[in-house]
């Protein structure tokens, strides 16, 4: 059996979930659900990054211990779950004990590596993003990202990471692997940056002016920079560094799994395709396996930001209109590689047109009909879309390949449209007998494909999908199969 792991960026918990990590860890699922309809193992850790200065102060607003800060919102985030549908086996929390250790290991083993040094410095720091920004960064002194944040300047003794000592390793990686960093134009941006020359980065914080951390190994006064700690998540989560020797003949989770592939925004990509690769060097690891970076969620053409205030609920868009509805809004909705806008009007014009009059409608027109005339099994036939399946399939394979999930979902849509067009061509409503059985038979056969494809992408739809047909989803993808009860229920999706 093959082994797939994959991974989320952790959202920092200093505001409730929005729509922008949504799209984040639905793009995931729908990698993980795909890895395992190939009969992979699949690991799918995703969790929160608990930790910086910004928590802290959030905190501290708030009067609340830091800890029970992180506990309240933490939940909420673990509410995506439901909510989203996800399908992830590993949750986890920057303040967990066993990832504050391995943090600590990894902290030591750059250390002995030599990579990590004291120095006095000043610079100027944007809190919202927990980076150090060069003037070059800024826009009119601010950053651009976090335009209301101020910057700060700072001016003590820190920890550094030699991220200058890493240039060639970096640029040797990105030539030797040209799709490690998804999409293309992603890696030429890297690429540019490191080319352009690296200075290392500070690792620590004076524990006096911010306690919020994880302690520095040997010096208490001292805790780990945010960021240090966080990308640490990627390899706790697999039990690093506890769990790295194998017991009893057996590999340990870190050892089955590692590397794995990444999926990050694009204002983590300095982070991700840069930092994070040279601290595994560093520690003696080996570099994440692929890293795919999508665009921002837009708002009337601005960036959906907390510091902003003009975030979605995911967990409340998922109550109003159904999670498959939201699902389907960022896989479709939203082009993958490029920043896309969000509307209520945007998102109810793409539901009601692709869901409710779509999918939904050509649902209900086969099950209406396959019902009154007592569809069986024997009814079954897949000749007429037959050349249609395969190459979707095809689609489907190649599109998640680049991560290009607008691409994907559109396939299965192609056949919606196919069952349409034969609908209306055929008019089966209009047959009787065993000619209408046959056409029914064609479009139920066409139904369950549609089902069957459509559950990496909208799990519970295409498990109703089935289900109307009395069928499972373990069925349906046996040799086997099951036997065919037609039952047309309500629409799948209710005009709004």
């Amino acid at each position: 059996m093959n082994r797939f792991y994959i991974t989320t960026t952790l959202p920092y918990v200093n505001a409730d979930p929005h729509i922008g990590f949504a799209l984040e860890i639905v793009q995931a699922d729908v990698i993980a659900r795909y890895r395992r309809a190939l009969g992979d193992e699949v690991f799918f850790s995703t969790g929160t990054d608990e930790h910086g200065l910004k928590i802290y102060r959030r905190a501290l607003e708030e009067k609340k211990d830091p800890q029970a800060y992180v506990d309240e919102y933490a939940a909420k985030f673990e509410n995506l779950k439901s909510a989203l549908n996800l399908s992830y086996n590993s949750f986890i929390r920057t303040t967990d004990l066993h990832h504050v250790a391995a943090a600590q290991e990894f902290w030591k083993r750059c250390e002995a590596r030599g990579d990590i040094y004291k120095k006095e410095y000043r610079v100027k720091y944007c809190v919202g993003c927990e980076l150090e920004k060069t003037d070059s960064e800024l826009v009119g002194g601010r950053c651009p990202i976090h335009p209301k944040e101020d910057i700060e300047l700072r001016e003590e003794e820190n920890y550094f990471f030699r991220f200058s000592k890493y240039q060639k390793f970096l640029l040797e990686l990105y030539s030797e692997r040209p799709n490690f960093v998804v999409p293309a134009s992603r890696l030429n941006e890297i690429c540019a940056f490191v080319e352009g020359g690296l200075q290392d980065f500070s690792i620590s914080r004076l524990a006096a002016k911010m306690p919020w951390g994880v302690p520095v190994p040997g010096n208490p006064d001292h805790v780990m920079y945010v960021w240090f700690d966080a990308l640490v998540n990627y390899i706790s989560a697999l039990g690093w560094p506890s769990f790295a020797k194998a017991t009893e003949g057996k590999p340990s989770k870190f050892e089955e799994f590692w590397p794995g592939v990444q999926i990050a925004g694009k204002d983590n990509l300095l982070q991700q395709a840069a930092m994070w690769p040279e601290m595994l060097l560093s520690a003696g690891l080996s570099t994440s396996k692929q890293i795919f970076i999508h665009g921002f969620i837009t708002h009337n053409g601005e960036k959906m930001s907390k510091s902003v205030g003009n975030t979605v609920n995911p967990i409340d868009l998922a109550a109003r209109y159904g999670t498959d509805a939201v699902r389907y809004f960022l896989l479709r909705g939203i082009h993958a590689y490029e920043d896309s806008d969000f509307t209520k009007e945007r998102f109810e014009e793409i539901f009601n047109a692709d869901l409710a009059n779509g999918i939904g409608n050509f649902v209900q027109r086969v099950t209406t009909l396959a019902e009154k005339t007592g569809l069986s099994n024997r009814d079954l036939g897949d000749s007429v879309f037959k050349d249609l399946v395969a190459p979707v399939k095809a689609k489907i394979k190649t599109s998640l390949e680049r991560f290009e999930f607008h691409e994907a979902i559109q396939a299965v849509w192609s056949l919606v449209a196919a069952g349409d067009k034969y609908v209306n061509e055929t008019k089966v409503w209009e047959k009787e007998g065993s000619e209408q059985k046959k056409i029914l038979g064609n479009l139920a056969s066409l139904a369950l494909n549609i089902g069957n494809l459509l559950h990496i992408f909208l799990p519970e739809t295409g498990e109703e999908i089935l289900k109307r047909f009395g069928l499972t989803l373990a069925e349906v993808r046996s040799a086997e199969g099951g036997v065919l009860s037609v039952k047309k229920g309500d629409p799948l999706f209710r005009r709004v």
